[in-house]
């Protein structure tokens, strides 16, 4: 091969070994070795021991078993549908449109911690209330919120490790306690973490409850200014002490014939940090003392199964953001987001029985 001629504006063929044609083979190649370093670290194929997204599902089948075409946790829920009314109160905190006196559309999710999909309901379960809101300039916001104090573990490993730990013995269908006691003691920030989430009020069902954020996040204002924040979804409905319910599914059928009813509303309180509360724990709580700023009402107005359901296709990955809201140094966060986005892609891929909320049931609701 030969050199391109100069001058004249002519050229020849391209010569593979010209200095110019190199740096850009190996551009391309760098770039291909980038990419090729990314699938394999993510797959854990450059670290054993790393903790993967596949291990975390692996983890998850481990302790529930597997149910195609569900989420890997929180499988059993309901689709809800309402809006978000901004008060203006939080916008000095956030730019974040949310924030402004206007009306957002919501499409949200009521759930059951854990991955199995036809459990029963139970006073003392986890309950969840995920949601997606909409505001009018085209962003969103997307959360996760639990019924619970504090979350259980500091760290994706760590929260691997409590449910390898306290999985239920095939032969008693308990946990072991030659597992839970060491694990326990070997991890006494998880063990205060238990004893607040165990001693926590319990209500009587999905419409009376508090659903918190557990993790930190940090609200950014028109000037720049960045402050720790976390937040609760706090009923309007009174507080009604819970009792042994009758009926596997009770939680839900409560939920739905009040919906039938009449709409159910919470106010958003951000709790507004101090440089000295931790942001990067979420099994600490912050002190009661805290401001709080009524950022909005959240009402619901509508539900409808999963099987078809507005919220079927969503995942509700917490790093799903609108600009004037950014992650802070907790690390949960992130791995939740990882493990959502492989739970949606193994359910997308998999045939998917009817769910324990079926479309007939809300039907059969809503007959006088």
């Amino acid at each position: 091969m030969t050199e391109p001629k100069r001058g004249g504006g002519a050229t020849g063929p391209v010569s593979l070994f010209d200095p110019g044609t190199m740096l850009r083979l190996g551009v391309i190649g760098a770039v291909m070795l980038g990419v090729v370093a990314a699938f394999a670290w993510s797959a854990g194929w450059l670290s054993p021991h790393r903790l993967t997204q596949a291990r975390m599902m692996e983890t998850l089948a481990a302790v529930d078993g597997i149910h195609p075409g569900f989420r890997r946790n929180h499988a059993k829920g309901v689709c809800v549908t309402g809006w978000f009314q901004g008060s203006g109160q939080a916008v000095p905190l956030s730019t974040a449109a949310v924030f402004r006196a206007e009306r957002s559309a919501v499409v949200g999710r009521f759930a059951l911690a854990g991955g199995m999909p036809f459990q029963a309901d139970a006073p003392a379960k986890v309950r969840s209330m995920a949601l997606r809101i909409l505001p009018s300039d085209g962003a969103e916001w997307r959360m996760g919120i639990n019924d619970i104090p504090v979350f259980v573990a500091r760290s994706a490993r760590e929260f691997r490790d409590l449910l390898l730990a306290t999985r239920p013995d095939p032969a008693t269908g308990k946990p072991d306690p030659a597992r839970v006691g060491p694990f326990l003691a070997g991890h006494p920030e998880v063990a205060r973490a238990l004893g607040l989430v165990g001693a926590r009020p319990v209500s009587s069902g999905f419409a009376d409850d508090t659903y918190r954020s557990l993790d930190s996040f940090r609200f950014v204002n028109a000037q720049g200014v960045s402050t720790p924040v976390r937040w609760d979804m706090v009923p309007v409905q009174p507080f009604v002490p819970a009792t042994a319910g009758t009926g596997r599914d009770y939680l839900f059928d409560d939920l739905l014939a009040v919906l039938r009813r009449h709409p159910l509303s919470w106010r958003l309180m951000v709790i507004v940090g101090a440089p000295s509360d931790p942001t990067a724990d979420p099994t600490l709580p912050w002190p009661a003392d805290r401001r709080q700023v009524e950022a909005g009402i959240l009402t619901l107005d509508a539900a409808e199964s999963e099987d078809g359901g507005a919220c079927t296709g969503i995942t509700y990955d917490p790093l799903v953001l609108p600009a004037g809201i950014v992650p802070s140094d907790d690390p949960i966060p992130a791995a939740r987001s990882a493990a959502y986005m492989r739970s949606f892609t193994l359910r997308a891929g998999e045939a998917k029985p009817p769910s324990a909320i079926t479309p007939a049931t809300i039907a059969a609701e809503d007959r006088p």
